[in-house]
């Protein structure tokens, strides 16, 4: 098979038509698109932009606005890497057109110099200032374009998803020629009441506008639809999974008396707080029934979510079943179990701990030990949902940040003679009408106050001018002894995200910013050995700033650590 010309026809396809079969795709391409998943035209079709750039006006350097967002196409006259005091570094590239010249710049930015060759040509998006005589835009959108290609004519232009060796250029002209030859044959599943009712667009027109929107009130009307289509589909699944675990399952009963409430109040050396105990009331009721338990307990960090999870598994101990706490990571799970050592020292509950760092011979006598029913508590992480994990009476599963397991691996917990009681725990904040949707087959219970002595965390989001005052601040907490978390999306930069990954943001704050402090790092890819000891590190107080990605989300608990910075370094180029 040859790879089909641009403008040869490939018309009368179908939803089921393989990509290799589409205009535009061929042999080379289709390969590409099938590791993304999208392996037929109904793929494609239903495959929506990630995101829009708004390409502002199309015009020259000499018809450029003050303050304008507006789009120049040219070619790269010069490229110039430039310091700027200590801490700074600017890439400068000139883009020539007939009207004069735009200085496009990036700050701290390095890896950017690779992505520009002189006479590339490029279209150039942002917003223009004028300086000195020279028009300027700091950290603009940019499309490579290739030989032969003309610049988009549309304002907004989507977004795709990409894999390597597939530009936007390509995705976009695959994508709209399916879109305009399927698209209006997609059959309509709404009535047109709900239509009505509910002001949304028809499929047609909203798979028109979700791949060829004129402005952005079509793309939010587009998104709309497809949006209310999707969590109208879960809600009724969801719905439907409810039904049929009230109808098909059944838990022991595990009732809290008063005697059994106070034993449990007396293991906390503190009092509850009124958030605490309204949701151990709910939780309460939940497992005194032979319906399992299925509630999603939400609040924020430090509200004693954990001690509400430690009164349900005392709760189930008391009625001489087992409970099994699940963490996401090594680091959580351990913390989780040193909390329960402390607060059950004096108590006959026996605690063990499942982990993958296990040794084989302290898993097998942890396993043994389950099976006969010799441990009350086990705390763990994904090794507890293996097959060859066994219990005697498992009354109730606490799963912490229940999104970082997937459905088998919480399934496992499950399979027992009666279903255990089931409560999932996160510091999301999600709020209620989002956690119907997202949970609609659990309870939810929201503690919505912590202890009255905890200060309230203070949030805000730093524009790219406040960067250099924010870091001067970071700089002054650690000064004054406190420690920080510098957080980072990825491990390794994205030309698709346009982000850099934590590795180069850990060595531009170890050279600039943050250059006369400890800093560790941290990321998903390390052995958990490694991890475990970077981690345990920043809690003694050895390092000063941990810069990390995501894997530190939950379960962190350094309390001279008072700050953090969610750090993305952009870069914008779409090629």
């Amino acid at each position: 098979m040859t790879e089909q010309h641009p403008d040869e026809s490939a018309a009368g396809i179908e939803l089921s038509t393989e990509v290799n079969a589409l205009k535009h795709v061929g042999p080379r391409r289709a390969p590409l698109l099938e590791r993304m998943g999208l392996a037929t035209a109904a793929d494609l079709l239903f495959c929506f932009p990630r995101d829009y750039q708004d390409l502002g006006e199309q015009c020259q350097v000499d018809q450029l606005e003050e303050d304008a967002t507006a789009r120049i196409v040219g070619t790269v006259a010069q490229i110039d890497t430039r310091r700027i005091g200590r801490r700074k570094q600017m890439l400068v590239v000139q883009v020539e057109d007939p009207g004069g010249r735009l200085h496009c710049i990036w700050f701290n930015q390095p890896f950017m110099r690779d992505k520009f060759e002189v006479g590339q040509q490029l279209l150039v998006s942002g917003q223009v200032k004028q300086r000195d005589g020279k028009w300027e835009v700091t950290h603009p959108r940019t499309i490579h374009l290739e030989e032969g290609e003309s610049p988009p004519e549309d304002r907004i232009l989507p977004v795709y998803p990409l894999t390597e060796g597939l530009s936007q250029f390509h995705i976009r002209r695959i994508i709209s020629d399916v879109a305009r030859q399927l698209g209006p044959t997609i059959e309509e599943v709404f009535p047109e009441s709900l239509l009505d009712e509910k002001k949304l667009l028809a499929i047609g027109p909203a798979l028109e506008q979700i791949h060829h929107p004129q402005d952005h009130e079509q793309v939010q009307q587009a998104r709309y639809r497809f949006v209310y289509q999707e969590l109208l589909a879960l809600q009724l699944a969801l719905a439907l999974r409810r039904w049929s675990l009230s109808r098909d399952r059944q838990a022991a009963p595990l009732p809290s008396t008063e005697k059994i409430h106070q034993r449990i109040l007396d293991r906390f050396p503190f009092q509850l707080t009124e958030a605490q105990q309204h949701v151990i009331t709910e939780i309460s009721s939940d497992m005194a029934l032979q319906v399992p338990m299925n509630r999603l307990l939400q609040g924020d960090v430090g509200s004693g979510k954990t001690v509400v999870a430690e009164y349900a598994m005392l709760l189930a101990v008391a009625h001489g079943h087992q409970a099994v706490l699940m963490a996401p990571t090594e680091i959580l799970a351990m913390q989780h179990l040193r909390t329960l050592q402390q607060d059950l020292a004096e108590s006959q509950v026996r605690i063990a701990t499942l982990t993958g760092s296990l040794s084989q011979a302290d898993r097998r006598q942890t396993l043994a030990a389950l099976r006969e029913g010799e441990i009350d508590l086990v705390v763990g992480t994904h090794a507890l949902g293996h097959e060859d994990v066994q219990f005697q009476s498992l009354g109730l599963v606490v799963i912490d940040e229940q999104h970082k397991f997937g459905v088998q691996q919480r399934a496992v917990l499950k399979k027992t003679a009666l279903a255990p009681h089931y409560l999932v725990m996160t510091a999301t904040p999600i709020p209620r009408t989002v956690s119907m949707v997202l949970f609609g087959d659990l309870e939810v219970s929201l503690l919505e106050s912590g202890p009255g002595d905890k200060q309230p965390v203070q949030t805000r989001l730093a524009s790219p001018q406040e960067r250099t005052g924010w870091w001067e601040f970071f700089r002054s907490q650690l000064l004054e002894g406190r420690q920080g978390y510098v957080i980072t999306p990825l491990v390794d930069a994205s030309d698709e995200s346009h982000l850099a990954g934590v590795k180069q943001t850990y060595e531009a704050l170890a050279n600039g910013e943050l250059e006369e402090f400890r800093l560790g790092l941290i990321h998903g890819r390390l052995p958990a050995a490694e991890k475990n000891h970077v981690m345990q590190q920043f809690a003694d107080g050895a390092i000063q700033v941990l810069v990390a990605t995501s894997v530190v989300e939950v379960g962190v608990n350094v309390p001279n650590a008072t700050i953090m910075t969610i750090e993305a370094r952009f870069s914008y180029d779409d090629s």
